[in-house]
């Protein structure tokens, strides 16, 4: 599990900082940066790089390699280490809490700010490289792709799609950006998965969830892996997040995406609440629906057929 840096900032000097810079810039051409390069991309003497390679391997900030050359590169460490010190350095944050949610491709943690804010790491790529560079499309038209391009190219897309959908679609506000981490307001409620709707509850649920999603089509973007585990439900609402796979409503898959996306919610609806929710709706009408506006309310595609 990658640790949080955030306790040893105070104990990096900013030529710690040029040292983890230039390991990143060398990852651009090669997943481990030669030792002879660093001096080059970091623009530090040799015998500075010499001290803050030391540094910053007790730190596990970076990682090396000797066999056939002795090479160097970004640790998760090292990379989250760059983007909370941008932060930082731009007033964006001023404090650093607990973690609020730690998975296979993302880590999550209470920030403090004007406000209590959340900070999001990206991870895609680090444990599962060849998986990911399988799946998302920004990687199938590079010959070296490091995972460090991997996570940032996903907290990109995720950015741009909730600076495009905020606020007329219910999703957290993003506050700013850097590399392979967001900074975004932190949302209150519980888990879709792990709420337990009463009964009058569920079909206006769900008809929230699929009007989001519906606004969403129509300000330009498809989830595309929406489920119970990003809608977050409270008194106010729902609200969608874990926006990194968004893709545009013109991508030539987007409609098959959207389809995939109300099978996925309304299925698990169906599952959880059988009899309040059949097996009526076709999903591929009503995301035909949602994507030309006309959907209002499950109400109107009749009651459920098993029910």
């Amino acid at each position: 599990m990658v640790q949080n840096v955030a306790g040893m900032l105070a104990e990096l000097e900013p030529e710690d900082f040029h040292l983890l810079s230039g390991v990143e810039q060398g990852m651009r051409f090669s997943e481990w940066v030669a030792r002879e390069k660093l001096p080059e991309f970091s623009r530090l003497t040799a015998e500075e790089v010499d001290y803050r390679l030391d540094r910053c391997l007790d730190r596990d900030l970076i990682e090396r390699k000797t066999i056939q050359y002795e090479g160097y590169r970004l640790a998760f460490e090292g990379y989250d280490a760059l983007a909370l010190h941008s932060f930082v350095e731009r007033d964006t944050l001023e404090g650093f809490g607990a973690p609020l949610g730690v998975g296979k491709e993302s880590d999550v943690y209470e920030v403090q700010s004007y406000k209590p804010l959340a900070l999001k790491y990206h991870r895609e790529g680090y444990t599962n490289f060849r998986e990911v560079m399988k799946e998302r499309d920004y990687t199938s038209d590079r010959e070296h792709v490091s995972w460090l391009y991997t996570a940032r190219k996903a907290a990109e897309r995720e950015y741009d799609a909730l600076e495009t959908l905020y606020p007329d679609v219910s999703v957290p506000q993003p506050v700013d950006h850097n590399r392979h981490a967001i900074v975004m307001e932190k949302i209150g409620g519980v888990e879709l998965s792990r709420t337990k709707l009463e009964d009058e509850q569920v079909v206006p649920v769900l008809d929230l969830v699929l009007r989001e999603m519906a606004d969403a089509y129509d300000a330009g973007y498809v989830h595309a892996d929406m489920s119970e585990y990003n809608v977050f439900v409270s008194e106010d609402g729902i609200t969608i997040f874990d926006w990194p796979q968004a893709t545009p409503t013109d991508h030539e898959n987007a409609e098959e995406l959207l389809e995939r996306d109300v099978e996925n919610v309304v299925g698990y609806f169906r599952r959880k609440y059988p009899r309040l929710v059949g097996d009526g709706v076709d999903a591929a009408t009503l995301a035909e629906d949602l994507a030309d506006g006309a959907f209002t309310s499950l109400t109107a595609y009749g009651p459920p057929s098993d029910g």
